[in-house]
């Protein structure tokens, strides 16, 4: 049986692309926080695309998935609140 603590490491989505500005500044901010996340390039695959489309309902760029929980663009109390922090 296995529990959960506030050590477990949040899983963290970032739907980006290169030319995004705030795409950069969110990875910069998890990167200095360090946590770790999987970057999806919405550009150089379609399915990320999709994908963005699916979980925030618009094509904008950054979407996080943090847990679950979907943020839309570089926010950072949300992005917090969502980690937990």
């Amino acid at each position: 049986m296995s529990s959960s603590s506030a050590t477990d490491k949040p899983t963290v989505t970032i739907y980006s692309a290169t030319w995004c500005a705030f795409c950069h500044a969110a990875k910069d901010y998890l990167d200095k926080k360090g946590v770790a996340y999987t970057d999806l390039d919405i550009e150089k695959d379609p399915a990320n695309a999709q994908a963005v489309v699916q979980k925030s309902g618009q094509l904008g760029i950054p979407v996080l998935d943090i847990n679950g929980t979907i943020i839309v663009g570089f926010d950072r109390p949300k992005i917090d609140a969502a980690l937990g922090a």
